[in-house]
């Protein structure tokens, strides 16, 4: 079962496609471009539509979603951890 999905293997960032994402729970996710799979253990609670971190980043680091620059981590994101407005923020402003 596919868990979250990742357009490339350079993405920073998978989108949960399940309800009900647990901290601790091992989340299964689609690399679409490379028809691959990877593994990463859930370290929060994640919302369905929300992204996790697949990747270790830290403050300043370019998010990458979908081959995308959706913005820049404003606080530090271990791999697992739940990914969004707290933590990230457009490069626009």
């Amino acid at each position: 079962m596919i868990d979250f999905v990742v357009h490339d293997e350079q993405d920073s960032v998978g989108v949960v496609v399940v309800e009900g994402a647990k901290s601790g729970q091992t989340l299964t996710g689609w690399v679409m471009e490379q028809d691959s799979e990877l593994e990463i253990r859930a370290r929060q609670d994640i919302p369905i539509g929300h992204k996790v971190a697949i990747a270790n980043l830290r403050k300043g680091d370019t998010v990458i979603k979908y081959g995308v620059d959706i913005g820049r981590v404003v606080a530090d994101i271990e791999a697992g951890e739940h990914a969004h407005v707290h933590n990230i923020k457009t490069k626009r402003w």
